[in-house]
């Protein structure tokens, strides 16, 4: 590879719990490159170790990625190879990387990637909520007032939802998606994946966090919590013309919250129905 014009920028997954969750073509990468960018270098050397690849590490995270990107792509761009990996999972799916593949793209340098375990999509795909339509929001905010604006902003969304969360706030989490959320709300709550204890709690928002206060061992761990989005709004249950026409012009003077409320004062509409109708024409998708 050295002797290549330009080197490569390969994207390589790695395990989110198991081990054996990396792929042949992911150990031939990473025993072929010169050097390898790790999120935490401690970290990732045992698993390396494991499949005997014994590359360069060099760190790079949230905090050095801007500053070190620079000198990362001029080796690339030098005729080296590289790879990034994050401490589990695709690289930068809430993970560093982003400044380095944005920089190595706008300089010419190829990007290549090397799928492999991904937590979010692991959650999804078993969790028997619908996955056709999602949207990955990352870690919830740490503050309870704006986790709670969060859900509420999101509360209309038809998509099902999906979250990372830690094991110190997940509780917090799930009491915040019970206050803001309708009680029927499906919800499950996907802990330590491919690890020894991994488990999937499908519950409802309502619900949620009496079975987790009543069983500690489901509040330890690393968490994906996924969230069935909201019922779209049958056409027959469409909000008339005029309450449009209204919630229209509220829109334009008003916040969301503000419009959504005086609306339903002034129409006598469903609070429900009029919010949903304004998160759909604030995307543009109401006529």
């Amino acid at each position: 590879m050295a002797d290549r014009e330009c080197g490569i920028l390969y994207l390589v997954a790695t395990p989110i719990g198991n081990l054996a969750d990396f792929s042949f073509r992911a150990v031939e990468i990473l025993q072929s490159v010169d050097f390898i960018a790790a999120e935490d270098t401690r970290h990732s050397r045992p698993l390396l170790d494991r499949y005997d690849i014994a590359k360069p590490l060099i760190a790079l995270h949230e905090h050095n990625e801007d500053a070190a990107s620079g000198r990362l792509v001029d080796r690339l761009q030098a005729g080296e190879s590289a790879a990034l990996i994050s401490d589990a999972g695709t690289p930068l799916i809430n993970d560093p990387g982003y400044p380095l593949v944005r920089l190595a793209r706008s300089r010419g340098v190829s990007v290549v990637p090397v799928p492999g375990p991904c937590a979010l999509i692991a959650a999804l795909s078993a969790s028997g909520l619908p996955s056709d339509r999602f949207a990955f929001e990352g870690f919830p905010p740490r503050t309870a007032s704006a986790r709670r604006k969060l859900l509420e902003n999101l509360s209309g969304d038809t998509r099902t939802l999906v979250f990372y969360e830690s094991s110190h706030r997940v509780l917090d989490f799930v009491s915040d998606i019970a206050a803001v959320l309708p009680a029927e709300r499906p919800v499950v709550i996907a802990r330590e994946l491919t690890k020894l204890h991994e488990s999937f709690l499908n519950t409802t928002a309502g619900e949620a966090v009496a079975l987790m206060q009543a069983d500690s061992n489901s509040q330890r761990g690393e968490f994906v919590v996924v969230i069935q989005g909201a019922p779209a709004v049958p056409a027959e249950d469409a909000l008339g013309e005029e309450p449009l026409r209204i919630l229209k012009l509220l829109l334009e003077e008003c916040s969301l919250k503000t419009a959504v409320s005086l609306c339903a004062r002034i129409t006598g509409a469903r609070k429900e129905l009029i919010y949903r109708t304004a998160l759909a024409f604030k995307e543009g998708g109401a006529d």
